[in-house]
This record gives C-alpha cells, sequence and structure tokens, in this order.
C-alpha cells in the first residue's frame, strides 16, 4: 500500500534529521506532533542537497545534483517518489501548497556551491544566503501556521532574517573547513587569511542585528511552533556567544561546538523562559 510506503519515507526522513543534526533534532522534538513530521521532511530534503555538494568528493557531484534534481521535479509533478526523501518531502510540498520559486532558489544555491568558491560582492552574497536559508526558513514557516498566508505574510521577513542568522553562524563557526577542505568563502570584503577583530565584529553585529528581528516574529508564531524555534534561536545564540570570545585567529582554526550537556542545559533554561513568558 501506498500509506506503508510514506510511513518508511517519514522514518527515513526522520533518521537523516536525528542523524546529521543533534541540535536541530532536539530542536524539532520540541514542535507540536501535529507538524513535526513535515518538518522532518523538509530538513531531509535540504540536507540530501546539501550533502550532495558538501560531501561526496570521491564522485561526480555534477552528475548526482543534476539526477537528483531531475528526481525532485518527478516527485513534485507525480506527487511520489521513489527516493523516499523525495516521497516525504513532495507530500508536505503539496500538503502546504509551498512556494515552486522557493525550492528553485534552494536548488540554485546549492548548484553554486558545486563551483562557485567565494562571493566578492554584497549582492552575491545575499543571493547565495536567500536561496541557502532564508527560504528554507519559509517552507518551515508555512508548516508553522499551517498554511494561513495572511499569518505567513506577517511573520515572513523575521523568518527570513532568522535563517540568515542561522546560515552567517554556521558559515562563522564553519571558517576552517569551508576554507581549508572546500576552498570556499561566503563572507564579501573579508580576507580570511588575516581575519582580523574588526572583520569578526562586523560580521557578528550583522547576525545579531538578523536574529534581533528574528525573535520578534518568533514571539508571533503559532503555540505549536513557537517553543520549538526559540529553541533553535537559543542553541544559535549560544554558538554566537562562543564566536564573540574567540579570538578571531583561533576561529579561523578550529570548529567551536556547543557540547551535548550544553544543548540540554539550554533546552532546561529555554523552557523556563518560555513558560514565565521572559522571551
Amino acid at each position: 500500500m501506498k500509506q506503508l510506503f510514506d510511513t518508511v519515507s517519514h522514518r527515513c526522513s526522520k533518521a537523516v534529521t536525528n542523524s546529521y543534526s543533534t541540535s536541530f533534532s532536539l530542536a524539532t522534538k520540541m514542535l507540536a506532533n501535529s507538524i513535526r513530521q513535515d518538518i522532518y521532511n523538509i530538513y531531509g530534503f535540504v540536507r540530501f542537497a546539501d550533502e550532495i555538494v558538501d560531501s561526496f568528493h570521491d564522485y561526480d557531484k555534477q552528475m548526482l545534483f543534476d539526477r537528483f534534481e531531475e528526481d525532485l521535479e518527478m516527485a513534485l509533478t507525480q506527487k511520489i517518489s521513489l527516493n523516499p526523501i523525495l516521497n516525504s518531502f513532495q507530500e508536505t510540498f503539496h500538503k502546504y501548497s509551498l512556494d515552486k520559486h522557493l525550492v528553485d532558489a534552494f536548488m540554485k544555491s546549492m548548484r553554486l556551491d558545486l563551483h562557485k568558491s567565494d562571493y566578492l560582492t554584497e549582492a552575491d552574497y545575499k543571493m547565495y544566503i536567500y536561496g541557502s536559508a532564508d527560504v528554507v526558513g519559509l517552507m518551515c514557516l508555512k508548516v508553522f501556521v499551517k498554511g494561513d498566508q495572511n499569518k505567513y505574510e506577517t511573520l515572513k521577513e523575521s523568518a527570513m532574517s532568522l535563517g540568515s542568522a542561522f546560515q552567517k553562524v554556521n558559515f562563522l563557526r564553519d571558517l576552517k573547513a569551508d576554507y581549508e577542505d572546500l576552498s570556499r568563502t561566503y563572507f564579501p570584503n573579508t580576507n580570511l587569511n588575516h581575519l582580523d577583530e574588526a572583520s569578526k565584529k562586523a560580521i557578528i553585529d550583522d547576525i545579531e542585528h538578523d536574529f534581533a528581528l528574528g525573535l520578534k516574529g518568533i514571539k508571533e508564531l503559532p503555540i505549536e511552533a513557537k517553543f520549538g524555534v526559540f529553541m533553535a534561536y537559543r542553541y544559535y545564540n549560544q554558538l554566537l556567544k562562543k564566536l564573540k570570545n574567540t579570538p578571531a585567529l583561533d576561529i579561523k582554526s578550529t570548529r567551536i561546538r556547543v557540547p551535548n550537556y550544553k544543548k540540554f542545559e539550554l533546552l532546561t533554561r529555554s523552557y523556563v523562559k518560555y513558560q514565565l513568558n521572559l522571551m
């Protein structure tokens, strides 16, 4: 039965989330059960696309990505795919009438990672951020508001800001791996060979601005989504604080992490803040 295949597909998307990201998995568990699976479905899709361009160095990435994109288009058109991750995603895509432009923009940014190694202008940088992060936030937002278009439009800008903040924190945290392993630099007008405190401060100030706008939107989210998204916000904010207190030269030579025990401590404190309406 198709229903059984869909169940298996859902389990695959959940397994991808749990396997690839402890922090995102923890935050997703804080969402209401009514929307949790759809977020797993979105994450599985974006994770697989990202893995192709970031990890499969011993294979023909271009060919794999082209095939993945063809399978994606087929899944969205036919409403089924033998790739369980795409089968799950197409279900969520149709269930919430996600804008195809969001999917296309995401795939465009992922495809850039196949060959583009730096973003020299602010316009290129913002375009990549929009496609790689903002649109993912917007897809999740559509699920959070359960397709309510008016609510979606109200919270759209803050969702994009939060997505941008998360991605920029990732960029700053992963400077070493991106630069040394993938030969990529994302921040424009920044010489990573001589990253100084002034450049680091400018990046962090920009991220903090995005976080401030994002937090305003979190406060307006439906109850089913609010705590889970707040938890993700708290985790990434903690990462940013650690980066802020790390000398610029050390950021380039190591990868800053939040230990698992600290994540669970954040969960407890976030829950208290949430219950006391101290967000």
